[in-house]
């Protein structure tokens, strides 16, 4: 994918994280992550952009962008589909180093957690055995790397597509943003650096609290698995969770303990808890920031998200 850096540049000198669409070039938020927002910048439909400012030196998102094609190719190598992307830092005076990554966007109503708002139990179950299959595949790439390299994804509902139909169907995974890469045991991805999008007076009550779970659930099929049929629950579909849990356990191993409608709802819960502190700090820190300390806060935030 060709990568239009001189506008970035100049997006990135007029945004305003605030109201992106009073920015210079005015930009359209189209999704969340946990630490970045993606939006369409301008008339461009056919790109979506994650603006990640949580660098101090362009090493730094050099170093980030690299893990990142890394991670990409190794997905790729695995047998998942994935929309073209590049990446592109944009280092301005008196600013943090930000680190766009850019994704070729594919049509909003073939995300699975659009997809899953009008299917019924059966259409549900043909989805998720399409998005278990790939996870299959992904899993077998990965015990086969050995124990020099361990490659994790978040396999939530809304990082899946599902384009066109028939012969023409593809199946595509989405969130590749966080490059998680294990070489002989030690995390790749500095767990600090997604902390600067923390308020830095609580980031060592996240340091403490959150930073080793989550980062580690993503390497455990099971608990991706399980992540996968509790955000059912934040896309307002909890009816799903049963039949997620049939197919769940018909995909586990036999060795593995079964997952349960309760285990769900009680990761949920957890889950739910975590990161909605985390966005409460956030814009706590907005308010501190913009409010008293007349600073620019350079994150993008969600409004009110139904959980």
């Amino acid at each position: 994918m060709v990568i239009d850096g001189e506008l970035l540049e100049r997006f990135e000198t007029g945004l305003d994280p605030q109201r992106l669409d009073r920015s210079a070039i005015p930009a359209r938020l189209i999704g969340f992550g946990e630490i970045s927002a993606i939006f369409q910048i301008a008339d461009d439909a056919d790109r979506a952009y994650k603006r990640m400012p949580l660098f101090k030196t362009v090493p730094e998102a050099e170093t980030y962008a690299t893990m990142y094609h890394t991670y990409c190719r190794r997905l790729t190598q695995s047998g998942l589909n994935l929309p073209e992307s590049d990446t592109h830092v944009v280092a301005l005076p008196r600013r943090p180093v930000v680190l766009y990554i850019t994704q070729a966007q594919v049509p909003a109503d073939c995300i699975a957690n659009r997809l899953i708002q009008d299917q019924d139990k059966a259409q549900f179950e043909t989805l998720l055995k399409k998005i278990m299959e790939a996870m299959a595949l992904f899993w077998r790439y990965n015990d086969a790397l050995g124990p020099e390299m361990e490659l994790a994804i978040d396999g939530q509902i809304s990082n899946w597509a599902l384009t066109a139909a028939g012969p023409a169907e593809k199946l595509y995974y989405l969130d590749t943003s966080t490059p998680f890469i294990r070489q002989n045991g030690v995390e790749q991805l500095d767990p600090e650096l997604l902390l600067q999008a923390a308020p830095s007076f609580v980031r060592w009550l996240i340091r403490w609290l959150f930073v080793d779970d989550v980062m580690n659930r993503y390497y455990d099929p099971r608990q991706v698995l399980i992540d996968l049929a509790a955000n059912l629950i934040k896309e307002q579909r909890p009816d799903l969770i049963a039949p997620a849990v049939q197919l769940i356990n018909a995909y586990l191993p036999a060795e593995e303990p079964q997952v349960t409608s309760a285990e769900v709802q009680k990761y949920y819960r957890e889950d739910k808890f975590i990161w909605s502190i985390f966005l409460a700090f956030r814009k706590l820190d907005r308010t501190l920031t913009t409010t008293f300390a007349r600073k620019r806060y350079e994150f993008i935030l969600p409004g009110k998200i139904k959980r």
